[in-house]
Order: C-alpha cells, then structure tokens, then sequence
C-alpha cells in the first residue's frame, strides 16, 4: 500500500493545493524534495518518501510543540536546527491543521501587506 493511500492521511496534492493558493508561492524539485518557497526562502518541504513534511515554525516554540505532541512532531535534521524549522508526520496531520500549520509557515516569510490577504 502506498503512503498516499492510507485513509485520512495528507498527501502531497492536498499540501501542493494549499500552498499554491498562498501569494508568491513557487514549488521547486530540489534533491528530491518537493519545496515551496517565496522568493529564495524556503517555507515548506516534503519528504522525498512523502511521509513528512518540514516547514518554518519560531525555533524558540519548537521544543514546546514537540513535546506536547511528540507522535505528530519531531526535530529537523541536525543540519537545519539553527533554522526556524520543525517536521511533521502526514499520518497525523488533518486537512485543516494542516492549513494552519503551512498558511503560518507562509506568513514567516512574506510582508506583512502580503500576509494581510490571506485570512
């Protein structure tokens, strides 16, 4: 069975429909990892088995959403630690908190005037 296939999981189509509705979004292939980016700053990744996903989140909430939620969140690599980042299984996400999660990542990297519309 595919990863894409589990019922109620969010796939890459889900996740590539709601980024691509967000201002200035551009997907790219980079290394085999489907990004989404504005401008030159990356806001969201998936992985390359497509059963996570990375995306900017404050470094400094990090630790805090892990730990109230470690089945569903984990670190980035070590090598992206320094960033404002975090990973995030599809399984456990919903449609809607993914929204969220994707639409807030969005909004580190955007002007405020951009980000004012998009409720």
């Amino acid at each position: 069975m595919g990863v894409a296939t589990i019922a109620g999981m969010v796939t890459v189509e889900v996740i590539r429909g709601i980024a691509m509705g967000l201002p200035r979004t551009t997907e790219h292939l980079i290394r085999d990892r489907v990004k989404f980016r504005v401008g030159r700053i990356v806001y969201l990744a998936i992985s390359p088995d497509e059963t996570a996903m990375g995306f900017g989140f404050p470094k400094e909430e990090r630790a805090d959403l892990i730990r109230a939620e470690p089945e569903k969140f984990f670190m980035p690599r070590p090598s992206d630690e320094r960033y404002h980042w975090v990973r995030a299984w599809l399984a456990a996400l919903d449609e809607e908190e993914t929204r969220e999660l994707v639409t807030e990542a969005w909004r580190m990297c955007v002007p405020k005037k951009i980000s004012a519309l998009v409720p």
